[in-house]
């Protein structure tokens, strides 16, 4: 397998739905048409926070086997920016393959890009194929992670 990485393009909606749904599917969340279309017209917009990359398997005619979207994130105790990975999807027939490291690649090479301070992400406590692969790319932080539900 020969991967490679590039921005997401307007002609690969449906593969990436089917990777997209994959990712949801791992979380045990559903993907709606309207969750799809929404984050969709988010990574095509030009001015909207949400990029995506893909994960591209040459030796297959161009297949799509991961996903990547990130975005920009304000860091006021460093007084600089960051970038966030909100998602990180491989499909599991491409897993081991360098498909992962690649996109995280991708994405560091992004952030040196654009002078950012850190690329950040999380991952289920459970998570543990991927937590190998972040291990070897990247060093676990301290800090914990909570949510607050709005209303």
């Amino acid at each position: 397998m020969s991967i490679s990485v590039r921005p997401i393009a307007d002609g690969d909606f449906f593969t990436w739905l089917d990777l997209y749904a994959g990712y949801g599917s791992f979380y045990e969340t559903e993907i709606t048409d309207i969750k799809a279309l929404t984050v969709w017209s988010w990574l095509v917009d030009p001015n909207h926070e949400l990029n995506g990359a893909v994960a591209v398997d040459d030796s297959d005619g161009g297949k799509l086997v991961g996903l990547a979207h990130y975005r920009e994130f304000a860091r006021p105790l460093s007084s600089s920016r960051g970038l966030y990975v909100d998602d990180l999807f491989v499909d599991p027939d491409a897993r081991g393959k360098g498909a992962g490291a690649a996109l995280l690649d991708h994405v560091k090479q992004v952030a040196t890009d654009r002078g950012l301070s850190v690329v950040r992400w999380i991952t289920a406590s459970d998570n543990e194929t991927a937590m190998s692969l972040y291990d070897q790319k990247a060093r676990r932080t301290d800090w914990v992670t909570y949510e607050l539900d709005p209303a």
